[in-house]
């Protein structure tokens, strides 16, 4: 059974958001995105959603805790700028079926780091927003395998 990792879904452009940017919602695109990704799970197990603390990652799982009634869990250590280390710790404890959702600087941190423990990186390495990390272990919890699932496809324009 795998973990989930998501790069949250398109946000408005950092210029332009006057606020700070941990409160820099999705774009309407991006909202498009959050309600493709979750209608890539539909028929999945998912048993928990865990996002970083930035409003535009809680969004991105908002359309997937509404399908599964799950409630999205914050986790500090999954926010952008965050020592990898951290993320990494938090990753290296979840159970199988968990989907989480971080940034663009913290997942390649994440992956590189497993990829330096054996973790097998088939594929591209995808990283535009929105992207699925789909990352599997074996018996013993050792992780083994990893693909990414390319964003879903939505208009242009952010």
């Amino acid at each position: 059974m795998p973990v989930y990792l998501i790069r949250h879904a398109k946000a408005g452009h950092r210029g332009a958001w006057a606020g700070r940017d941990e409160d820099r919602p999705l774009s309407k695109n991006g909202w498009a995105q959050a309600r493709a990704i979750a209608a890539r799970f539909e028929g999945v197990a998912v048993r928990r959603l865990v996002s970083s603390p930035f409003r535009r990652c809680v969004e991105t799982l908002e359309p997937l805790a509404l399908a599964t009634g799950l409630v999205i869990e914050v986790v500090e250590a999954l926010a952008g700028g965050s020592p990898f280390d951290d993320a990494l710790t938090v990753v290296e404890a979840l159970e199988d079926d968990t989907v989480v959702c971080s940034h663009g600087d913290v997942i390649p941190a994440v992956l590189d780091a497993l990829a330096r423990r054996g973790l097998e990186i088939s594929g591209p390495r995808e990283l535009r927003k929105g992207s699925i990390w789909v990352l599997e272990r074996a018996e013993g919890g050792r992780w083994t395998r990893a693909h990414t699932i390319a964003p879903p496809a939505g208009p242009d324009g952010d």
